[in-house]
C-alpha cells in the first residue's frame, strides 16, 4: 500500500492528469466555433459577422453592408485548394444566373499568396467579386477552418446555410435559389 502512495507515485498521476487536463483544453479550444451551425438546425438565422475587406485586384474595399438587399453566396477559399479548383467554374455559372435577381458569388482568398490568387481568377474567368483576407480574421468569425467553405447569407444580413467543404448544383438549387424571390 505504501508503494501506491509515495511521493512519486502521487506526482506521476498528478502530472498525467494535468497533461490530460492541457490536451483536452488545447483540442477544444482549436475547434471551430460551430454556433452558427447549431442556430440553423434549430431553423434559425443568425446575423452574418460584419466584415470590410480589400479586393483582391485593385484598389477598394468591400464590407457585407455594401451588400445589404442582396443574396450573398460568401465562398472561403484559396488557389491550392484542389476541391476549390473543382467548384470554381459552378460557383461561375450561378454568378452568372443570380446576379440580375439580386444575388451575387462573393470569393474571399485566404492564406495565399496575392499572385497566385489572381491567376488562379485569371484561369478560371471568375466575374465575381474577389477579396483578400490578408490577415485570415473572416473564417473564425463564420466558424470556418478550412476551404472551401461556403456560407449564404440572405438579403437582411441573417445567415441562412453554410457548406464545410465544396458546394455543388444540389446545395446552390436548395439553398440559393429559394432565398432570390423572397424580401428581405
Amino acid at each position: 500500500m505504501k508503494r501506491f502512495l509515495s511521493p512519486f507515485a502521487i506526482a506521476t498521476v498528478i502530472g498525467v492528469v494535468a497533461l490530460i487536463v492541457l490536451l483536452s483544453y488545447g483540442l477544444g479550444s482549436k475547434s471551430p466555433d460551430r454556433g452558427i451551425e447549431q442556430a440553423l438546425a434549430r431553423g434559425e438565422r443568425v446575423k452574418a459577422p460584419a466584415f470590410d475587406l480589400p479586393r483582391l485586384a485593385g484598389p477598394g474595399r468591400t464590407a457585407l453592408e455594401d451588400l445589404r438587399g442582396k443574396v450573398v453566396v460568401l465562398n472561403i477559399w484559396a488557389s491550392w485548394c484542389d476541391p476549390c479548383r473543382a467548384e470554381s467554374p459552378l460557383l461561375e455559372r450561378w454568378h452568372k444566373k443570380i446576379s440580375a435577381r439580386g444575388g451575387t458569388v462573393l470569393g474571399v482568398d485566404v492564406l495565399d499568396v496575392s499572385g497566385d490568387a489572381r491567376d488562379f481568377v485569371d484561369e478560371y474567368g471568375l466575374t465575381y467579386p474577389q477579396l483578400r483576407d490578408t490577415d485570415d480574421s473572416l473564417r473564425p468569425d463564420y466558424g470556418a477552418n478550412g476551404v472551401p467553405e461556403t456560407v449564404v447569407i440572405d438579403r437582411g444580413g441573417r445567415i441562412s446555410a453554410i457548406r464545410r467543404g465544396p458546394v455543388d448544383e444540389r446545395f446552390m438549387r436548395e439553398k440559393v435559389l429559394p432565398l432570390l424571390g423572397r424580401p428581405a
